[in-house]
């Protein structure tokens, strides 16, 4: 006997790859519901070999559902959430309506498997922001070994992190700088996209951090450590998918550069391609579609004391966002409801 699966939030680049990967990983899920808004109602979505059509998220009845995966976002995330688990089904939200809660965990579960258990206080579980996901994947194996002081990271982030319409806005504005009339002004993003980086990802803050920025901080405490000091720039680039971060990390113990290479090749979700030759690393194109994230570029850091620098890549959509639900969903059938 297997589960009865929702994912909210179904016709979006999220949902979608959510639906992917329950195929893909081969999810023991004896039924599967794709839910819409209204204005999506009846778009047709992959689910493996079969197609599903889009219910509507605003009537549907989760009584007797097991698992509803949400990335639908933090508006119907606050609205429906709580009526999916008020009637028994755990929710695994995507947005960070939740994250900051301290009755609902924030899970990676190569990284805080055990948070699991908190899941009853409100039947709701948080996925991290994609950006926090693949580098505590990177931190944690590390920490565990030398104890990490302080986290300095800078970010490169590609447009799906923005969902549909920020693939969008990069395509035409691509198209419009080659062919005339077809010219696009920024909508989505603060400023053009193509050809261009954007320094501001989210809102700003008081201190002049972008909100981004700040859930980097937070999650990672959260996640792995309070006790860890984190530092960010986010910034937004012309990658359709696949976000990057240089990483540099302080620990209290010194750490060689070749033991860390040797530890984040055990650690589970990592490979690590680090050879010291040209193109000897990966990039954003190289790693979508995969579920690893990539570590590269492991050196020595010589301005402080104990310091290690690394290169980060991961498909956003994937660990950052779906993937990482999904194997929530499969440690909660190994853990808490261990059917199928």
């Amino acid at each position: 006997m297997g589960y009865r699966v929702v994912v909210a939030g179904a016709t979006g680049a999220v949902g979608r790859e959510m639906l992917n990967i329950l195929a893909e990983r081969q999810f023991p899920a004896d039924e599967v519901a794709a839910l819409a808004s209204r204005r999506s109602l009846g778009t047709e979505v992959s689910y493996g070999d079969k197609t599903l059509t889009t219910q509507d998220l605003d009537t549907f009845d989760f009584t007797g559902w097991d698992i509803a995966l949400f990335a639908a976002g933090s508006g119907p995330a606050k609205e429906y959430a709580p009526k999916a688990a008020k009637a028994g089904c755990i929710v695994i939200d995507n947005s960070s309506l939740y994250r900051y809660d301290a009755d609902v965990p924030l899970i990676v579960p190569e990284v805080n498997p055990d948070a699991i258990e908190g899941y009853a206080k409100k039947n709701i579980i948080a996925n991290p922001n994609c950006s926090t996901a693949q580098m505590v994947v990177a931190l944690k194996p590390l920490h565990d070994r030398a104890k990490i002081k302080r986290v300095v990271v800078s970010t490169y982030q590609s447009v799906s992190g923005a969902g549909n319409e920020g693939m969008d806005e990069l395509w035409e504005q691509t198209k419009g700088m080659y062919v005339p009339g077809q010219e696009k002004d920024p909508a989505k993003f603060q400023k053009q996209i193509a050809f261009n980086l954007i320094p501001q990802i989210d809102v700003f803050m008081e201190d002049g951090s972008t909100k981004e920025e700040w859930k980097m901080v937070a999650e990672t405490k959260k996640i792995v450590d309070p006790s860890i000091k984190v530092t960010a720039t986010c910034v937004r680039v012309p990658v359709f998918v696949g976000h990057s971060e240089a990483i540099n990390i302080e620990f209290e113990d010194f750490l060689d550069e070749d033991e860390a290479r040797d530890i984040l090749r055990e650690a589970p979700g990592i490979m690590v391609v680090d050879k010291r030759e040209d193109g000897g690393y990966v990039t954003p194109v190289e790693c979508v579609g995969d579920f690893a994230t990539f570590i590269s570029r492991i050196r020595q850091d010589s301005t402080v004391e104990n310091g290690l620098n690394l290169w980060c890549v991961s498909d956003n959509l994937r660990k950052g966002a779906a993937l990482n639900a999904v194997q929530i969903a499969e440690l909660l059938g190994r853990r808490v409801l261990k059917k199928g």
